[in-house]
């Protein structure tokens, strides 16, 4: 029996290439607004743990949930436990001792972060490592410029951090870096916790720290003492390239090319250019590492007449014997911020004083995010700050 055959009604033009609605509302643009942001801690320390707690606080926000941990062999691990996907993410990161872990854990969760699509990622770094290995040195290199090409090959996308040693690091980096500074927290320090500070005078340990304690000094309205002349070798002082091949004796010179013989550089007897007698003496500085230079500083003030010795810093790094140098000797307290762990430090040294700047970086992660201004942190600021 032969099979009958349905035909159905021709298909009009209109209907041909009519696409059905759908009835449900179709998925937001790849473009869209960012939702949102994240805080993550990148350090598997407490005291950055701490900070980033501190800095969600004050945000209103939670910290990002994420695992950073050593496994047996030394190799760093680092875990995201919830979506990052089309966020502004913030890392938190201090610098501890062991500063190459610390370095690696960034790199680590930049990467993971970038290879989980966050739309942008940003590093609060407050204390930049390697800033002092920021000039070529004799058959050296410049690791603070291979540092901020490693960071930007990792995700990195902004920074924002504190004090830079040298402000021209900023030029190493591809992209924005906000450089904040610590001195309106350090100034509302002696202000309110150095009685009778009016009698204070700002001291420079070197006259490389000059243009930072004139800073101080004219801020606070007060007198500015530097001392010259000490025996430390100063950075400015170290071979930078420029003798390099070294010089060979009984070589041969071709006739016309002999140049001027420079004189060796001797430091004068130390001297301080200022009057400290019967005063509070505050030593500036932007880091305290080798607190050696610090110490003969504070004898030295001790010998004018100064009968208060304050040190002030933003980076309290204060390796090796740093604690029990400055509790032996004539330095009444050292003030520093947290920008980096030093509770250990503080448990064997009652002097050292730690100032919040927690206030600044969440400010800072703010604006960045909701996309406003920077100037007002930077109100008053100026180059030499």
């Amino acid at each position: 029996m032969p099979k009958k055959l349905l035909l159905l009604p021709p298909l009009s033009a209109s209907s041909a290439f009519r696409v059905p609605r759908a009835r449900s509302a179709p998925p937001p643009a790849m473009n869209a607004a960012r939702t949102g942001y994240r805080v993550f801690s990148a350090n598997s320390t407490a005291a950055c743990t701490e900070l980033a707690k501190r800095i969600t606080e004050r945000l209103g926000a939670e910290l990002g949930k994420s695992v950073v941990y050593q496994e047996t062999n030394g190799e760093t691990r680092v875990e995201i436990k919830e979506s990052v996907r089309g966020q502004d993410i913030f890392i938190i990161q201090t610098i501890p001792r062991d500063v190459n872990t610390a370095v690696m854990e960034l790199l680590i969760m930049a990467y993971a972060l970038k290879t989980s699509c966050a739309r942008n990622i940003i590093g609060v770094i407050p204390y930049f490592p390697y800033s002092k290995q920021s000039k070529m040195r004799k058959r050296g290199s410049i690791v603070c410029k291979l540092l901020a090409s490693m960071l930007a090959k990792a995700g990195l996308t902004h920074i924002i951090t504190m004090d830079l040693h040298q402000k021209e690091i900023q030029g190493f980096f591809s992209f924005p870096v906000d450089n904040l500074r610590a001195s309106p927290f350090l100034l509302q320090y002696i202000q309110e916790e150095i009685p009778n500070y009016r009698n204070a005078v700002i001291v420079a340990k070197s006259p490389d720290a000059a243009k930072r304690a004139q800073s101080y000094a004219e801020r606070l309205r007060l007198g500015l003492a530097v001392i010259h002349g000490e025996a430390q070798c100063t950075e400015l002082d170290m071979d930078d390239g420029r003798h390099s091949p070294p010089m060979v004796k009984n070589a041969t010179v071709h006739p016309g090319l002999e140049l001027p013989l420079m004189m060796a550089k001797e430091k004068p007897p130390i001297t301080v250019v200022g009057d400290v007698g019967g005063r509070i003496a505050i030593i500036v500085d932007d880091i305290i590492d080798d607190v050696e230079s610090f110490v003969a500083a504070a004898e030295i003030l001790k010998e004018r007449g100064a009968y208060k010795i304050y040190v002030m810093a933003t980076h309290g790094i204060l390796s090796a014997e740093a604690p029990r140098l400055i509790e032996e000797s004539s330095v009444d307290e050292v003030v520093v911020t947290n920008t980096v762990p030093h509770e250990v430090q503080k448990l064997q040294c009652p002097k050292i004083k730690t100032v919040d700047i927690s206030l600044i970086l969440s400010e800072a992660i703010r604006r960045i995010h909701n996309g406003e201004s920077m100037a007002y942190l930077f109100r008053n600021i100026t180059v030499d700050d």
